[in-house]
């Protein structure tokens, strides 16, 4: 067999025994979320894989840019001597914004491009030499592209200085191209790179779904695409930040169409914690007793004070349950016995806090909320659900309903009424 392959001159070439360099996947850039380390890898240690690419997708302001800077703090911890190359097309980071993340700013170097020839050109470059350096003093390196729905063509870029509006109808071919030969130069260096991009309604799809830009190339030649939506997190009136709801759309590593949910505080950032209370329901390390989580020991707290304090809670036999449960939930080829069906108790919408009177301060979500006949008086009645998240004081059902409903009734007359529409 080794004569097999030297003859073929391929230096990359290996038998499967002695591992496939470049294909292989030899480590984990850990994304400072436990949760979302599970769904992209199977574990609540590992992350996205070192030497292939992540592609992130989501609606304009879902946190796509906000997501992989906490990825680029997360890798520049875990590397001190590590750097990052920062691909930026919409003109929307900021040496601010790194410094306000915790990002070392000398060790992230910013390429504004707006081709993606040029940004072809240029990775590839950095990439090549990178490879010509010894392994000995090749130092950890990460790439992104944020994004790539921002990147023209020379051919765009030239027909709309002559005042052309035709589209360039080469532009899927050229993405294809260029992470085609990427691809390989990546898995060779042992580089990981995440790529954001811009999601579209699919039209004339007989089910609302969405796409992600860029032609089939780039669906090809990324080992991991994550596709965001979001819901606000309020505190009184005041938005702190975003629950992010992050689906697999394509995994080599995990089961596809998996979910998870992170949540990004604007002053705190990425919760490393923050979705592993469902994991853990579902697996019976924690049980869910009404509005309440009653832990291993007996101890019964709101999901929201278990947060607040993770440490304290998800102690180290509680993660290495969990890190079992992420296995059998996340990774291909582990079988889950008695799965417990997937709790819907409000998850969908926005997190309440009432700003106002005796439960003044409790947090709470609506669940199914739908609109029923009353044929004796003929008319309309609004049925709904609720889960109480954290209170500060003993919560007493009727009176608790009454003051959800008039919230609900204030939120339907603000024209809120599709967030909670149940179909």
């Amino acid at each position: 067999m080794n004569e097999i392959i030297s003859s073929s001159g391929n230096e990359y070439a290996s038998t499967v025994i002695d591992g496939l360099e470049g294909s292989d996947i030899n480590g984990f850039c850990d994304t400072g979320s436990y949760s979302f380390n599970a769904l992209l890898s199977g574990s609540l240690y590992g992350g996205m894989p070192n030497n292939k690419i992540m592609a992130i997708a989501g609606e304009s302001a879902t946190g796509k840019t906000y997501f992989t800077m906490g990825i680029v703090y997360k890798f520049l911890v875990d590397n001190p001597d590590g750097v990052v190359l920062y691909f930026d097309t919409e003109q929307a980071v900021t040496s601010d914004m790194f410094k306000e993340r915790g990002c070392d700013p000398a060790r992230i170097a910013v390429f504004p491009v707006s081709t993606i020839e040029e940004f072809r050109h240029q990775a590839i470059t950095v990439v090549d030499n990178y490879l010509e350096l010894k392994k000995k003093d090749r130092k950890p390196m990460l790439i992104c592209l944020d994004s790539l729905g921002m990147l023209s063509t020379n051919k765009e870029m030239t027909d709309t200085a002559e005042g052309k509006t035709t589209k360039d109808m080469t532009r899927a071919q050229i993405v294809k191209a260029t992470f085609r030969v990427l691809t390989l130069k990546l898995g060779r260096a042992n580089i990981p790179m995440i790529m954001t991009n811009h999601t579209y309604d699919v039209i004339g799809s007989m089910f609302p779904q969405k796409e992600m830009g860029g032609g089939s190339g780039l669906k090809y030649a990324a080992s991991t695409i994550v596709y965001l939506s979001k819901k606000k997190v309020k505190e009184g009136t005041d938005v702190i930040g975003n629950i992010v709801h992050c689906k697999l759309f394509k995994g080599r590593v995990t089961k596809e169409n998996s979910m998870v949910d992170v949540i990004l505080n604007y002053e705190t950032g990425l919760h490393p914690y923050y979705g592993l209370v469902e994991i853990a329901i579902k697996y019976d390390i924690f049980k869910k007793v009404s509005t309440r989580v009653e832990l291993p020991d007996g101890t019964k707290v709101f999901e929201k004070v278990l947060y607040r304090d993770a440490e304290k809670y998800f102690t180290e036999d509680v993660m290495a349950q969990l890190e079992v449960a992420v296995a059998k939930e996340f990774k291909y080829g582990v079988s889950v016995e008695d799965e417990e069906p997937e709790v819907q108790d409000g998850s969908e919408t926005d997190i309440i806090t009432v700003s106002e009177g005796k439960y003044k301060g409790t947090d709470f979500q609506f669940g199914a909320v739908s609109l029923k006949e009353d044929e004796e008086n003929d008319r309309l009645q609004l049925s709904f659900d609720y889960n109480i998240l954290d209170s500060p004081i003993e919560v007493v059902d009727e009176e608790f309903t009454q003051v959800a409903g008039d919230i609900l009734a204030s939120l339907l007359s603000e024209g809120e009424i599709k967030k909670y529409e149940n179909d």
